[in-house]
């Protein structure tokens, strides 16, 4: 299975806080309307069937259902899935979680649905190319798909790792490893070989003195993309 156990293991000790905005999770909290934002410039996601990929606690999946969509997220994280579960209960918010791989899911579901995103994802992988593969699979032709991951280049490893885990501390040192850093020319050629076509780019970037984020055109760090089927 593609999966780094000790991945999940470290994104399920800290399930409990991932709804909790101040939390080690308060970058994903923060970014998550800029993603939703964007996501949405390219598809009407009201009667969509979405899926998320790597959903964790369910930040984006949520998001994306109250947001009008018949919604889907997935992970390997059984921790992180039930506190997921646990929030949608407490909001009210109708979407449904499944602890599976997106490639064990794409042979059970091929072409299935009409957009799927995959956040903050593909760097936690030993094999980036296999999921973004089974997602082509799993989305039906002519569908909408999203993945974000980070640059891999000095200037990401000073600002994703020396800053943000271990001056700012935005996030738990360890929490990005700089070898599974993708650049945007390996995941674009990831798609193209999946037979994606691609739609736009987008970067995202932080400003630790205002503590803002933005979307723009420096892809240096953070960075989304969005391809069709």
């Amino acid at each position: 299975m593609n999966v780094d156990q000790s991945e999940i293991a470290k994104f399920s000790a800290l399930a409990h806080r991932w709804w909790d905005p101040q939390s080690e999770f308060k970058p994903l909290h923060a970014i998550n309307p800029l993603r939703l934002n964007w996501i949405k410039s390219y598809v009407d996601l009201q009667g969509k069937k979405v899926l998320d990929v790597g959903c964790g606690g369910g930040i984006l999946a949520e998001s994306i259902a109250q947001s009008g969509a018949d919604t889907c997220g997935i992970d390997l994280s059984e921790k992180a899935l039930k506190v997921a579960e646990l929030h949608a209960l407490e909001v009210g918010a109708t979407l449904k979680y499944r602890s599976i791989s997106a490639e064990a899911l794409a042979d059970e579901e091929p072409g299935q649905y009409d957009v799927i995103t995959c956040m903050e994802m593909l760097e936690h992988v030993p094999d980036p190319a296999s999921v973004v593969q089974a997602c082509a699979n799993l989305c039906k032709p002519g569908g909408t798909l999203f993945f974000s991951t980070l640059n891999r280049n000095p200037k990401s490893y000073l600002f994703a790792i020396i800053g943000a885990e271990y001056i700012l501390r935005l996030l738990p040192k360890g929490t990005h490893e700089y070898a599974k850093f993708i650049k945007p020319s390996e995941l674009v050629a990831f798609t193209r070989h999946a037979g994606l076509e691609m739609l736009g780019m987008k970067g995202m970037t932080y400003n630790p003195i205002t503590q803002v984020y933005k979307l723009g055109e420096d892809v240096d760090v953070n960075y989304m993309i969005v391809v069709r089927k």
